[in-house]
């Protein structure tokens, strides 16, 4: 079952879309099911589920951590992780830099926006995002690279206010790339959409969503 919805949405993504497979609350079985029909990309949010499935799983798979970080817990993730897309303040990406140095890498990230109604979202606006970018402290990282943005809508029925607010992502995507990254082909992520909405994601700009549940099942939480 978990191949045949791999297989279904991968068919069905148009070019330039790719699909992270949320894996957390998954057994290594069922991530192994996704990988053996050619799925390398997989979300975890949890660093202490992470970890070990990074250390016992195909060195192939590249890892993006979609969940909200702690500073306290980069340390884990970074000798592991391809992605981080949650990044959603100055303080932690300074500890990315820090921890991604002590291993000699350059970790992608992808900055987080708020753009839901529910107030327990994360993420910069993007007035707080431009401060960032224009500070020295920013400037002075070396070991992160900034290669997109992310959000996530509102959890509603609302297709229509789904769609106001990942528009908004794609507006704040295109903002920042005019105004800091229009010299940086890298910066070309925009992370949005998940089960119940990435088909409207991917009509706003997406090419990355991100599918749990469509894929392994409603989650097994432990």
């Amino acid at each position: 079952m978990i191949s045949e919805n791999i297989k279904h949405i991968n068919e069905s993504l148009p070019a330039g879309v790719r699909l992270v497979a949320v894996s957390k609350f998954n057994p290594n079985e069922s991530i192994l099911e996704a990988y053996t029909v050619g799925q390398r990309l997989f979300g975890e949010s949890h660093a202490q589920e992470l970890v070990p499935k990074a250390e016992a799983l195909p060195k192939d798979i590249r890892w993006h951590f979609i969940g909200h970080l702690q500073t306290n817990k980069v340390k884990y993730i970074a000798p592991y992780v391809s992605c981080i897309e949650s990044v959603d303040s100055l303080h932690l990406l300074k500890e990315i830099d820090k921890q991604a140095a002590r291993h000699g890498r350059v970790i992608n990230c992808l900055l987080q926006f708020h753009v839901a109604q529910e107030e327990t979202k994360f993420g910069f606006s993007i007035d707080e995002c431009r401060e960032m970018l224009q500070s020295d402290d920013f400037k002075n990282l070396k070991n992160i690279s900034i290669t997109g943005v992310m959000g996530m809508a509102s959890i509603s029925e609302d297709a229509t206010q789904i769609e106001r607010e990942f528009t908004q992502v794609k507006e704040t995507f295109n903002a920042l790339k005019a105004e800091f990254f229009a010299d940086k082909p890298s910066f070309c992520e925009i992370s949005m959409g998940m089960t119940h909405d990435y088909p409207i994601a991917i009509r706003c700009g997406a090419t990355l969503i991100r599918v749990g549940s469509g894929i392994f099942g409603e989650r097994m939480y432990k």
